[in-house]
């Protein structure tokens, strides 16, 4: 199947699934059950595609397919805000603090450690890229245990308020926030694309790059803010979603042999949109909310995680 007819497939199929989410067992009242659910495929629409965008970007940056910008320690510095607001304000954390500015307090100290983590690692040697890995992993597990250590010593009922905001979830989303995430992704994208062409270069080694005439350091940093911008914005709106990016990335690479981005972004967003609308699907209608989205997608991109690293464990 050539590459424009696999488009051609995943686009139908996405507007398949969307349509069988908004339509399946409307209710009675089926206006208001209508824009709701449209409101929640255009938010699972938007995450899809940050994350999509971000994972297989990130990728290329670092020539590695196992990797996602989860690597980087943004998702365990959202929890651990997550957890020290409710340690410390308890029950009433939500009346201290309204969905609104935890939304942006979150994306603003993402992208603090972002930036303080650029800057920091961008003065030194050579291998740049695999040192702003190492950091980013090790302040990761740092903050991820002093959260697990919080999360030991608050009351078991305030945990739960925490819990809520473990697992990535799209029936708590404000209208609100909505729009400024769509306006964040819109305009992280625009930046993006207009440099794409770039990304092909990257793909060939730092050194080729290079010797290509291109300011491999100054895209590079482009990206990597791009990236950040990204995942900041889908983590902050519905929560973590740990291993869709390998999940979604590496099945982009079966479908489509190819090594130009403008193909292989787009489609990577909408096997993300098939994923997250599929997944989102079950856990309504099968499991009737009796888990999480994110669950369903831990577990089916953890197994596949394992599978390619046995795979390039034989290579």
């Amino acid at each position: 199947m050539s590459i424009p007819n696999k488009i051609f497939t995943l686009v139908l199929i996405t507007l398949i699934l969307s349509e069988l989410f908004l339509f399946y067992k409307l209710p009675n009242n089926w206006e208001y059950a209508l824009e709701r659910r449209s409101f929640k495929v255009a938010s699972m629409l938007i995450v899809s595609c940050c994350i999509a965008y971000s994972s297989l970007v990130f990728q290329t940056l670092t020539n590695n397919k196992i990797l996602t910008p989860s690597i980087m320690g943004f998702e365990a510095v959202y929890l651990l805000f997550q957890t020290l607001i409710v340690f410390v304000y308890g029950d009433k954390t939500f009346q201290v603090i309204k969905n609104s500015d935890n939304f942006f307090i979150s994306i603003g100290l993402m992208m603090l450690f972002a930036f303080l983590l650029f800057i920091l690692i961008f003065k030194r040697g050579k291998s740049n890229m695999y040192f702003l890995l190492l950091i980013g992993l090790v302040l990761g597990t740092l903050f991820g245990t002093v959260s697990s250590f919080l999360q030991l010593v608050i009351d078991p009922n305030e945990f739960l308020i925490i819990e809520g905001q473990m697992f990535a979830s799209f029936n708590k989303i404000n209208t609100d926030l909505f729009w400024y995430a769509l306006a964040f992704m819109i305009l992280s994208f625009i930046i993006g694309f207009r440099q794409i062409k770039n990304l092909d270069v990257i793909a060939l080694g730092k050194e080729a790059a290079v010797n290509l005439g291109l300011d491999y350091d100054k895209t590079v940093k482009l990206y990597l803010f791009i990236i950040a911008v990204l995942v900041a914005v889908s983590t902050a709106l519905v929560g973590p979603m740990t291993f869709l990016g390998i999940l979604v990335t590496n099945l982009t690479y079966e479908l489509f042999k190819t090594y130009k981005h403008s193909i292989l972004i787009p489609a990577c967003c909408l096997v993300s949109c098939i994923a997250v609308l599929g997944g989102q699907f079950i856990v309504e209608q099968v499991f009737n909310f009796n888990t999480t989205i994110s669950i369903i997608i831990n577990f089916v991109g953890g197994i596949y995680f394992m599978f390619l690293l046995l795979k390039a464990k034989k290579i």
